[in-house]
């Protein structure tokens, strides 16, 4: 595995930078095809799905609209707290509209179960969830992923929007921290 080494951090490439970006425009075609004719809502969960869901709608490049919630569950910690606080609500008005909820990660599933609750108070027409990155041995709810990028091992990923105490967000490639491996 390629490694660098950002401050006193050292890393470990997962996932190279070309594999996202081609990764991410078959999920585009596939959510062009999925919504033909209609105008999709994307809304992003703050802070790590800014970078993916950036990227994810250029290349969808169809009419859309874009959202976001903020959420925080993990603070500064390697590990979710197990309850999630809503720190930013929608703008928009999602009742009778299509809507594609997009993750940065999905670990446990605890988020996206508790958008779907947030959400379905809403009377939306239909609810998606694109999530770049999947640990499935480590889903502890029922969460229903349509489109997911890639499945990961269960380990702290940072890069391409995921943090590590907020920082390294704007690495191009996901990477592990070194003592993980």
């Amino acid at each position: 595995m390629e490694s660098v080494k950002i401050g006193e951090d050292v890393f470990e490439i997962l996932l190279p930078e070309e594999q996202i970006r081609a990764r991410i425009k078959e999920l585009a075609a596939r959510l062009r095809l999925d919504y033909a004719g209609k105008t999709p809502i994307f809304i992003g969960i703050l802070n790590g799905s800014f970078i993916f869901m950036s990227d994810l709608v250029k290349e969808f490049g169809d009419v859309c609209e874009i959202d976001f919630f903020k959420l925080s569950s993990y603070g500064d910690e390697l590990i979710s707290s197990g309850a999630v606080k809503l720190l930013k609500e929608l703008n928009c008005t999602v009742t009778g509209r299509d809507l594609i909820i997009v993750e940065d990660i999905v670990d446990t599933g605890l988020s996206i179960k508790f958008i779907e609750q947030l959400i379905a108070e809403h009377s939306p027409n239909s609810t998606r969830v694109i999530s770049l990155l999947l640990k499935p041995d480590s889903l502890k709810y029922d969460a229903k992923i349509d489109y997911i990028g890639f499945e990961i091992p269960s380990r702290y990923v940072i890069g391409y929007g995921l943090d590590y105490k907020q920082q390294y967000r704007n690495l191009r490639s996901i990477y592990v921290l070194r003592e993980e491996v």
